[in-house]
């Protein structure tokens, strides 16, 4: 496999210093300006690998505030943390360190730029680990109203409408049946051309509504791993007081009190305990043409175990901080609910079946009234169908 450095380094040699010995009928004066033009270029790819190496023998002498000092954190400031596989020990390759908010542009046309460049490197093995990010965008405090469940909704950065829809919905709801109910979305790094101003958007829409937690990690599909641990970094660290957390799709229809009824019940558990709509016996997606492909590599056995399909599964809050726990031992890969329910096994746990397994449905066809006044969660086409289904539900009848 032939990366795109490489192509640069085989350039150099093919059409450096030997054209610049082709070109002496044009005087000397061209073959400097070559000379000095490849130089330039050799430094721009060998300057990075000196820092890296030098790093390792430096960084324990020299002091901070030393010129090295400044140029390293230059050199890392414009690179993203963008993590790529290792041929020979499927480790993790850092490119540096994720830099801070205030070069989250710079950070944005660096992924750009090393995606555009590395298209025939298959990325497949992230670190989804929640100490490799960290928190652009935080809610720290806001676990002090003592919530008795915390809803946590994944969201791209871009899908305002959707956030919207569920403000004015089911996750305006701050009391059901006398408990304290809040609702938080979180979201990756802004990608494209208009990323420096999508991020002052989500910047004015944290000041707004206080319910936005946004993390370093590039917001993609591949990402939701990744996205789904940290959000349980987030309960764990941040909100281990409440008694039920759940990860709820930003499409899905909520019911509110069919749920907290489920979580009142007598006989559900408040530790160790995790539901929804439950997948046993789930085969492996070995086409690599499916956006659900996972290599043998990444997860060598030909069943998942039992999980809880992603959409939305709610669970006793002292999970969160095991399944993180257990995400040390367990090799990520990117169908993130699979991922999840290995890491609850690793704990020893065993997704439980809702009382009633219909109240946690894929789809429900054609819209009947009484269909969503009986589930607890269901996916739907839009925002706008939310908030109308929404308002016909809660109508007085």
């Amino acid at each position: 496999m032939h990366t795109h450095q490489d192509m640069e380094v085989k350039l150099f040699k093919g059409y450096g210093w030997k054209r610049c010995s082709l070109a002496q009928d044009r005087g000397p004066r061209s073959c400097l300006i070559k000379k000095g033009f490849i130089l330039l270029l050799t430094l721009t790819f060998l300057l990075p690998a000196i820092i890296y190496f030098s790093d390792f023998s430096l960084k324990t002498t020299a002091p901070p505030g030393t010129l090295y000092k400044n140029v390293v954190n230059q050199i890392r400031s414009f690179y993203v943390a963008i993590e790529f596989p290792s041929g020979r020990d499927n480790q993790t390759i850092f490119l540096a360190p994720a830099p801070a908010p205030k070069t989250h542009q710079q950070v944005q046309q660096r992924a750009t730029q090393i995606s555009t460049q590395t298209t025939d490197i298959s990325v497949h093995y992230h670190i989804a680990h929640p100490s490799n990010y960290h928190y652009i965008l935080d809610e720290p405090d806001k676990c002090q109203q003592n919530p008795f469940l915390v809803l946590m909704v994944p969201v791209a950065p871009h899908q305002v409408e959707a956030r919207n829809a569920i403000r004015s919905t089911w996750g305006n709801e701050s009391t059901v049946q006398g408990k304290a109910v809040m609702t938080l979305f979180l979201v990756g790094l802004t990608g494209g051309s208009d990323s420096e101003k999508a991020q002052q958007q989500l910047e004015e829409e944290s000041r707004q509504h206080g319910d936005l937690l946004q993390s370093n990690f590039v917001d993609s599909y591949f990402n939701l791993t990744i996205k789904t641990m940290v959000i349980m970094d987030w309960l764990a660290t941040r909100c281990p007081q409440a008694n039920f957390s759940m990860k709820v799709d930003s499409d899905m229809y909520l019911n509110m009190e069919n749920l907290m009824t489920l979580l009142l019940a007598p006989n559900t558990p408040r530790q160790n305990y995790i539901t929804g709509m439950v997948m046993w016996d789930r085969p492996v997606v070995r086409n690599k043409n499916s956006k659900w492909y996972v290599s043998e590599e990444l997860y060598p056995e030909p069943k998942y175990p039992t999980y809880l399909l992603g959409m939305g599964y709610v669970f006793s809050n002292d999970l969160p901080e095991k399944i993180v726990e257990a995400s040390k031992e367990i090799k990520p890969f990117n169908i993130e609910d699979a991922y999840v329910g290995a890491c609850v096994k690793h704990v020893g746990i065993t997704p439980s079946s809702p009382p009633d397994p219909s109240q946690f449905r894929a789809y429900l066809g054609q819209y009947k009234r009484e269909d969503f006044l009986r589930v607890i969660t269901t996916i739907l086409g839009s925002p706008q169908q939310l908030i109308d289904i929404w308002k016909d539900v809660k109508r007085p009848t």
